[in-house]
C-alpha cells in the first residue's frame, strides 16, 4: 500500500498531522507493507523568496486578527503539538517562501533521506527557533539528514533543480481536489484531510487494506468436501 502525504514545512498541522499519522500507522497490522511518500504543497507560493518575517504579524494580517489574538491562535496549536510529544515555539518563528525546502525534499527523496530531512526541517522550524528560510541553515539541516553537502549547495544554487518535481506535485494535488494540507491519499482510493487523530488514520489504513485485499466470500452449498477429519462420503 502507498500513502502519499501533501504538506508544507510552514504548516503546523502538517507537523502535528505527521506525528499523528505515524502513531496511527504504528497500530496498523500491515504497517511494514506501507510505503509513505511525501509530496510538495506550498501554502504561500507567491511570497517572494527573500520576504521572511515573524509568524505572529503574518497570522494577524492573514486572518484579520489582533496580534494578541494571533498569539492565542499559536498557543492553541502549540498545545496540540505538545500533546503529541512535539516541541513547539508559539512565538519567535519566521515565515517565508518554502520552494527551496521542497526542492531539497525531492533531492532527499531521490537519495532515500526524505523522511529524515522532513523531520529535521519541521523540528528546526517549529521547535528550535532556527530559520529554515536561511540557505545556510537549510544546507546544514540537509547535511545532518544524510545528504551530500556539495550536492545540496548545487541544488540550492540552481533554481531549476527539482522545480518541475515540485510543480508536478502541486498540479497533482489540485487534480485530486486538495486545497489544504496536510492531505493524505491512501492507494489513490481514500483521501484524508487535516491532522486527524491517530485512530482515524489506523481505521482508514485498515479500510484501504481491506479494499485492496477483500475478504473471500464463500458460496455455501451441499457438495461434498474434504477437511482435517477426512472426506465426506456421498449418500
Amino acid at each position: 500500500m502507498r500513502v502519499e502525504i501533501w504538506s508544507d514545512i510552514a504548516c503546523p498541522w502538517c507537523y502535528i498531522g505527521k506525528a499523528r499519522f505515524e502513531k496511527g500507522l504504528a497500530e496498523f497490522a500491515h504497517r511494514d507493507d506501507v510505503e509513505v511518500v511525501h509530496r510538495s504543497f506550498e501554502l504561500d507560493p507567491n511570497r517572494p523568496k527573500g520576504d521572511v518575517g515573524p509568524v505572529i504579524p503574518m497570522l494577524a494580517e492573514k486572518y484579520g486578527r489582533t496580534l494578541e489574538e494571533a498569539r492565542q491562535m499559536e498557543a492553541n496549536v502549540a498545545s496540540n503539538a505538545h500533546a503529541e510529544g512535539l516541541g513547539y515555539l508559539a512565538d519567535g518563528r519566521d515565515h517565508g517562501n518554502t520552494f527551496d525546502i521542497h526542492r531539497l525534499l525531492h533531492l532527499a527523496k531521490a537519495r532515500g533521506r526524505q523522511s529524515e530531512l522532513l523531520d529535521l526541517a519541521y523540528r528546526a522550524n517549529f521547535a528550535e527557533e532556527r530559520s529554515v528560510f536561511d540557505a545556510e541553515v537549510l544546507a546544514e539541516i540537509a547535511v545532518r539528514a544524510g545528504l551530500d553537502e556539495a550536492e545540496v549547495r548545487a541544488v540550492l544554487a540552481d533554481e531549476d533543480a527539482y522545480a518541475d518535481a515540485v510543480r508536478a506535485d502541486e498540479r497533482e494535488a489540485a487534480e485530486l481536489g486538495a486545497n489544504a494540507v496536510p492531505f493524505f491519499v491512501l492507494d489513490r482510493t481514500y483521501g484524508i484531510s487535516g491532522g486527524q487523530p491517530a485512530e482515524v488514520f489506523t481505521r482508514a489504513l485498515e479500510q484501504a487494506w481491506q479494499a485492496q485485499t477483500p475478504a473471500l466470500r464463500t458460496i455455501e452449498g451441499d457438495a461434498e468436501a474434504c477437511g482435517p477429519e477426512g472426506c465426506e462420503v456421498p449418500r
